[in-house]
């Protein structure tokens, strides 16, 4: 006579634990790089150099480290600069500063506005973002406070992928310029490697942002910057 075999729940438990276990090792990982490879893609034909860049009346140079003295981290310099540049060769009209103005000692935007002005930029070309804490708040908060449809976005070549994945994903028409040109020299090898890993998760967390509509931090008032334009 045949004889059904039954299993308890007690042998079947330990083994679906097992498979999620095993499922969740191998999807966090994808899920980790998939928004980091589609980023990349997507943005492979929108980034340009200052010479073929199609012009544009706004640039969006993103903030980055200020040190205690006001100097200037050298991935930031290399961004301010990329944007002169851009400025006096007639790509951009207005160049929109946007950073970390978190606490009163430490102003990202106003270190950026200085530096611009050493470089021959003019103050009523330059407008400043003070809660441009992070990239998707900078994007949000440049499409929906300063009321821009369409920039030319300047960062470093290792995030920019993620910022234009950004700005488009808020509906801002976006190219890119990378500022890796200015330093011919380079960075440091552990902040450059450093920042290039922090792009994964970064952008895992930039597309959740876009996919649930996430507010920055700060808003406030329309303020349209295109009047200043030259």
């Amino acid at each position: 006579m045949n004889q059904k075999h039954t299993f308890s729940p007690l042998v079947r438990r330990p083994a679906r634990r097992a498979l999620i276990v095993i499922a969740t090792a191998l999807l966090l990982p994808a899920a980790a790089v998939m928004p980091r490879v589609y980023a990349v893609i997507e943005a492979h034909h929108r980034i340009y150099t200052v010479k073929d860049v199609p012009a544009h009346r706004v640039a969006i140079i993103f903030g980055a480290q200020v040190y205690p003295d006001g100097h200037l981290s050298d991935m930031l310099a290399d961004r301010v600069a990329t944007g002169a540049v851009l400025y006096h060769a007639g790509k951009a009209d207005v160049l929109l500063m946007t950073g970390d103005n978190h606490v009163a000692m430490y102003n990202e935007p106003e270190a950026m506005r200085r530096y611009a002005l050493k470089l021959g930029v003019p103050d009523d070309a330059i407008v400043l973002d003070y809660a441009g804490f992070r990239t998707y708040d900078s994007c949000y908060r440049a499409r929906d406070i300063f009321k821009v449809d369409a920039a030319i976005l300047v960062t470093q070549r290792f995030h920019l992928d993620r910022a234009l994945l950004t700005c488009r994903g808020l509906g801002v028409e976006a190219v890119g310029v990378p500022a890796d040109a200015v330093r011919p020299e380079g960075y440091n090898p552990g902040d450059l490697t450093f920042s290039q890993m922090r792009e994964f998760p970064a952008t895992t967390v930039a597309a959740l942002d876009l996919l649930v509509h996430r507010k920055p931090r700060f808003l406030g008032e329309p303020l349209p910057i295109l009047a200043k334009a030259r």
